[in-house]
């Protein structure tokens, strides 16, 4: 496993580059135009590493998906519904959601308004839905073949609320996207109705792992991805393998058994759950997760599966984190 130490080591050069993209000065071509430092190359030793847009939730738009990540030489993706349907023109979510405040510090108005506006933001998007053009999609699409980014995955999460109308959206949307594989938060009782769905359209739905393993429904334990992988064969396992290391399990040894159902691999550092909490979720190399190994496993196999970088530790700025887990990656598939 690789060190904190390790993981501090490329952090100068990473962030420098992520900051060289964030001051140079803008132009015709987008955001950062200047001079930035020569991309790095996301497919190290045949090992594929791409990055979820999750990771980008602090201070990157839609908009700017693919100019940052081609900058910082992100060949492979990972396009999160939200931001596909806010390239799409899909209406913005509300502005209401209580800010700096948690929940249970709204004032009974405060509830009242957020519900309000949650209500109307659903129904509108709902609309969009309801009269998008699923060639609108294939844009996108092409917008990211373009930058030669290899959009591989569509992360749509299912809501145990999901209607059937939804499910069958999510899937012709990543038909449209031209995606080999659906990627989604859900339970054990959604998997078993997007079954049809998979099965009617031939694409694989990854159940993307968590940790809690004291819920049945929720996608936490090898039993409970056997059990939706029961349900068909276009439905395979997301797995997150800092969620599956906090759960108390063993990353390598499920990769091993179960790699020709794994849609793709999410990689973030956690520890161990304790009793009765949460391992956290640390700076890669401070934690227990095996990421190393599993890079290593991935190389010597010559899996084709792509391990994406999910950001979720608590650090400086998002493109400069993720820059420093790209050449964190990097140093490991090249040594």
């Amino acid at each position: 496993m690789h060190s904190r130490r390790d993981f501090g080591k490329v952090a100068l050069t990473a962030a420098s580059a992520a900051l060289a993209l964030a001051q140079a000065p803008a132009g015709p071509g987008g955001p950062g135009r200047g001079a930035p430092p020569p991309p790095l190359k996301s497919t190290f030793s045949g090992v594929q590493i791409g990055v979820i847009t999750y990771s980008f939730r602090q201070g990157v738009t839609a908009q700017d998906l693919i100019p940052t990540m081609k900058k910082l030489g992100i060949t492979c993706c990972e396009l999160m519904s939200n931001h596909a349907e806010a390239l799409a023109g899909a209406p913005a979510g509300p502005a209401f959601g209580g800010g700096g405040r948690g929940r249970g510090q709204m004032t009974p108005e405060q509830q009242a308004a957020a519900q309000e506006a949650r209500k109307v933001a659903a129904e509108a998007l709902a609309k969009f839905r309801a009269g998008v053009s699923m060639d609108t999609y294939k844009g996108i699409r092409k917008q990211f073949d373009d930058a030669g980014i290899d959009l591989r995955i569509l992360c749509y999460n299912l809501p145990v609320s999901a209607t059937d109308e939804e499910i069958d959206y999510s899937f012709r949307m990543a038909q449209a996207l031209g995606v080999q594989s659906i990627t989604s938060s859900s339970t054990v009782a959604v998997a078993k109705r997007v079954a049809p769905f998979a099965d009617k359209y031939k694409i694989m739905w990854g159940g993307h792992g968590h940790d809690a393993v004291e819920d049945a429904e929720q996608f936490a334990t090898p039993e409970s991805f056997a059990k939706i992988m029961s349900y068909s064969k276009y439905i395979g396992v997301n797995l997150d393998i800092g969620h599956f290391t906090a759960a108390g399990y063993d990353p390598i040894a499920y990769i091993k058994e179960h790699h020709d159902r794994i849609t793709n691999i999410h990689l973030k550092d956690r520890f161990k759950n304790p009793a009765g909490g949460r391992g956290a979720n640390v700076r890669w190399g401070e934690g227990q997760t095996k990421i190393k190994d599993v890079l290593l496993l991935m190389r010597q196999e010559k899996y084709s599966f792509p391990a994406n970088i999910e950001y979720e530790y608590q650090g400086t700025d998002s493109v400069i984190e993720v820059a420093k887990c790209l050449e964190y990656c990097r140093n490991i598939l090249m040594a």
